[in-house]
């Protein structure tokens, strides 16, 4: 039978090998769950079935005219807004990919935002849009 101090060296370097598994994923980790992916990049997006979503401290109607202006700016053709009181939907076109941004009232002054680009989601398009919309919410 193993004496205390081995219990507690065990622990100890346990509890290190765990320390260093998260330090060596960084700030970006994803996780595979029966075929289906959901991550988190820098604590600010979650991404899951392709969406990519982030929540934005700021009121609901300011945050749908960043999503408006982001896709003009991007030059996005086809769109198509649905709006109700506390959701709303953009469909459109950029570079002949399918972009869904939709829009949801969380709390007073806290929006999430959720970007789903091409057939299964593209990461880094959506990123890029999710950018654009932090750029124009900063400029007002």
């Amino acid at each position: 039978m193993k004496d205390d101090s081995e219990i507690m060296i065990n622990k100890i370097l346990s509890l290190l090998f765990l320390i260093f598994i998260l330090l060596l994923a960084g700030c970006n980790a994803a996780i595979n769950m029966n075929g289906k992916v959901a991550g988190i990049s820098s604590g600010r997006f979650v991404y899951q079935y392709g969406d990519l979503t982030s929540n934005y401290k700021v009121d609901i109607d300011l945050v749908w005219k960043a999503c408006e202006k982001s896709l003009v700016e991007l030059k996005a053709t086809n769109i198509q807004k649905e709006r109700k009181i506390s959701t709303g939907t953009i469909k459109a076109v950029i570079q002949d990919e399918k972009v869904v941004i939709s829009v949801e009232y969380v709390d007073k002054d806290l929006t999430s935002v959720s970007v789903f680009v091409g057939m299964v989601g593209n990461n880094m398009a959506s990123r890029l849009i999710h950018d654009k919309i932090i750029g124009n919410l900063v400029k007002h």
